[in-house]
């Protein structure tokens, strides 16, 4: 590649990250970051460790963290804004190599690289997922590796594809199936038989069928996501309009003689259809309701980054060409939609959290305070559904205190839905903090007598009887 591109995706890259914003402690921070303080500090969180380190354990990312933070003996916060970067960066890099494959005009290349940047943060039909997230996780890195990966096998060379594919496993083994999938396919229509690849696609599925139990039940419920059946009606059009979008596509691609193109996406009409019978027989078959779990259309989440590429492409090549004005029309309003959009989902925060930073938002303040204030081994309990509670934002508790609590009805609940060993204990302690809203200091005072629990944070005004060294408009920290 030329000096020129790798510094226009540079801008693009530091474009994006302004777009989207950055919010190191939300949302799967509380799974994964804790995962990665854990490892650099084995003594944190002794109570109730098995619901990120479930996540954790099966992904080479702590270690990966861990090791950067120990290598450059800078702050973790830094390691985890520069990684960030430098994965927008890498996936950018990916989807620049991957249309360079698939158009031959420039205009059509910078207009599809430039089209995934600004839609980062969209969301994936029904799945939960957006097509790049807002902070450092594992998806993310499994985004770009899949993407050089198959970069790789429209190049044919298989050996470096499998490379990456290993490094997908590696840091999302679930992410892995859908891109190994998805290069199979690609492999079966230029040399195999279509069925070797439909078998490849389904080897997910070979889990047992026990019923799941009451309490795992109860956990699902809190994640419709995984059972399609459940979706709204405009997310079901999420996942049946890329067919049809693809088909088109492919026809197109045909007519221009654009074979790599017309490959891609027959191969993603094959792969969507292949996931999607799973998908819904396993929403709707109550016996299959613990496989629900492996969540087959969130093969989604490649399909939606390779039609955007491709929709960039087109109208790059066809609708913009070199208008300039055009090009603004696009993008201007594009990017001021998906920025509006951030602000909306983490109003209370600042649209990056700058590494060292003093958070902004009252929970974070809490949670930073109770972190400089209270002993390692503290045991905390909250609102089983803090998580969704006025100015919140989803950020994490675990990843930003560093300390241990009480299972909640919403990150922890999803540790349980994809393990479900866990869902009993969990279903335990959900129980236990029924009706908090009503709680008082006797009811916190049995949640110390049943798990320890040494420390509260309540909503403000709080419960009377209890101490509360640390307050702020919105919430207290309180020893029980």
């Amino acid at each position: 590649m030329k000096r020129k591109e790798l510094l226009i995706l540079l801008l693009l890259t530091f474009g994006a990250f302004l777009i989207h914003g950055y919010h190191p402690w939300a949302e799967d921070s509380e799974v994964y970051v804790a995962g990665v303080e854990k490892t650099l500090h084995p003594e944190l969180f002794p109570f109730n460790a098995q619901f990120f380190a479930s996540h954790a354990g099966s992904t080479l990312f702590p270690t990966l963290i861990a090791a950067s933070v120990r290598l450059s003996h800078l702050p973790l916060s830094v390691v985890l804004f520069v990684w960030h970067l430098a994965t927008i960066y890498l996936f950018l890099l990916a989807c620049w190599q991957l249309v360079s494959r698939c158009f031959p005009g420039t205009n059509a290349r910078w207009a599809a690289v430039a089209l995934i940047a600004a839609l980062l943060t969209l969301p994936v039909a029904g799945t939960a997922l957006y097509i790049f997230d807002q902070y450092l996780n594992p998806r993310n890195l499994s985004a770009f590796s899949a993407i050089f990966a198959i970069v790789k096998m429209i190049d044919r060379r298989y050996f470096q594809a499998g490379l990456f594919l290993a490094f997908t496993v590696a840091v999302h083994p679930l992410m892995a199936v859908f891109a190994f999938s998805y290069c199979v396919l690609l492999l079966a229509l230029g040399h195999l038989d279509i069925g070797f690849a439909t078998l490849a696609c389904l080897l997910p599925f070979g889990l047992s069928l026990d019923p799941p139990s009451a309490a795992y039940h109860q956990a699902a419920l809190t994640h419709s996501f995984h059972y399609v059946t459940r979706w709204n009606w405009y997310e079901w059009l999420g996942i049946l309009a890329p067919i049809v979008i693809l088909w088109w596509f492919s026809r197109l691609a045909r007519a221009k003689h654009l074979q790599n193109l017309d490959l891609l996406c027959r191969a993603l009409i094959i792969y969507e259809l292949i996931y999607l019978p799973p998908a819904v027989l396993l929403s709707t078959v109550a016996r299959f309701e613990a496989l629900a779990r492996l969540q087959p259309l969130r093969c989604l989440f490649l399909l939606y980054i390779l039609m955007f590429l491709f929709i960039g492409g087109f109208l790059g090549e066809y609708v913009l060409k070199s208008r300039a004005p055009l090009w603004l029309a696009l993008f201007v309003p594009l990017c001021a939609g998906m920025f509006l959009a951030q602000r909306a989902l983490f109003p209370f925060s600042r649209h990056i959290e700058w590494p060292g930073s003093a958070p902004t938002n009252p929970w974070a303040q809490a949670f930073l305070w109770a972190r400089d204030n209270t002993p390692t081994n503290a045991i905390f309990a909250l609102d089983p559904e803090h998580e969704h509670s006025p100015q919140e934002d989803e950020q994490g508790f675990r990843a930003i205190a560093q300390r241990s609590r009480l299972a909640d009805a919403a990150s922890d609940a999803g540790a349980v839905t994809m393990f479900p060993a866990m869902a009993d204990e969990w279903f335990r302690q959900v129980q236990a903090q029924t009706g908090w809203k009503d709680f008082q200091a006797q009811d916190f005072q049995r949640l110390r007598t049943d798990f320890g629990v040494t420390w509260v944070v309540l909503q403000a005004p709080g419960v009377p009887g209890l101490d509360c060294p640390y307050r702020n408009s919105v919430v207290l920290v309180c020893r029980v």
